[in-house]
């Protein structure tokens, strides 16, 4: 049985992330935003609401969700699933700390 390794790949620390608030990385064609909660949790999404491709990492962080800020939709930042009556989904990537430094998997896309 082959087991598919994880590839954490050092983006910084997490007093370059403004607490509920979000920096971007670029993954090939993609932009994925790296997100802080107010409680110093990350996450990471596809930097696109899944109804009209708005910015999310311009959008408010509250409540282990972001509100994009085109058209309001909450999308929940450990899953990317629309919240609500909204339906859709952006993808989410696995990021950690390890100490302050903040460790992303380009790999994870789901």
């Amino acid at each position: 049985m082959n087991a598919i390794a994880s590839t954490w790949v050092e983006i910084g620390n997490l007093s370059d992330i403004p607490r509920q608030g979000s920096r971007c990385v670029k993954l090939g064609d993609k932009t994925v935003a790296i997100f802080r909660t107010f409680d110093d949790q990350v996450f990471a999404l596809e930097d696109k609401c899944p109804h009209k491709n708005g910015p999310l990492s311009q959008g408010i962080v509250h409540d282990g969700c972001v509100t994009c800020p085109l058209h309001n939709w909450v999308i929940s930042l450990a899953t990317g699933e629309a919240q609500g009556a909204d339906e859709g989904a952006t993808q989410a990537y696995s990021v950690k700390l390890d100490g302050e430094t903040v460790l992303f998997d380009p790999g994870s896309g789901k």
